[in-house]
């Protein structure tokens, strides 16, 4: 299922600070795919970036790509089934997620036993696919969830 118009609420796509802040725990010489397509300027982003990625208007439940690691901004609607599927990918991946994330317990369950942190000084911003205003922040904190990552700490304050 491509989520770019399934939900309107889902679709809120990071501007590219969201990615330039982490891009230093983001490895260059691995094939990214970044699976939620909203407006598709993050294929734009991190190639500007240097990395190599994978970002098409697709179904991430049904892909058949070759790749390294995920990297995106999930549709929330769907994240329990987006979880349930990453976990059985079990792939490194890093999610920019509501801080309230840390609190599902199918998410904890899921993948408590490799997952690290990255909590950003300030709030990255994000763009509606229907309203082209940028810039939206949201009224709650997000951090970027990492699992298998292998990054030098578990909790990283940027």
């Amino acid at each position: 299922m491509s989520f770019t118009l399934n939900k309107d609420s889902d679709n809120y796509a990071t501007d590219k600070n969201g990615w330039e802040i982490i891009k230093d725990y983001i490895p260059q010489d691995k094939k990214i795919y970044a699976p939620f397509y909203c407006d598709g300027k993050q294929k734009e982003y991190f190639k500007e970036l240097g990395f190599d990625i994978i970002h098409e208007d697709t179904d991430f439940f049904t892909n058949t790509y070759d790749y390294d690691i995920i990297v995106d901004n999930p549709p929330f609607s769907k994240f329990k089934s987006i979880c349930l599927k990453l976990k059985e990918i079990d792939k490194p991946f890093i999610l920019v997620c509501p801080a309230r994330t840390l609190q599902l317990k199918h998410f904890q369950k899921l993948f408590k036993n490799h997952l690290q942190l990255i909590v950003p000084f300030t709030r990255p911003t994000f763009t509606h696919l229907t309203n082209p205003k940028a810039g939206y922040t949201p009224p709650f904190g997000v951090m970027y969830f990492c699992y298998k990552m292998d990054l030098d700490k578990d909790l990283i304050f940027i």
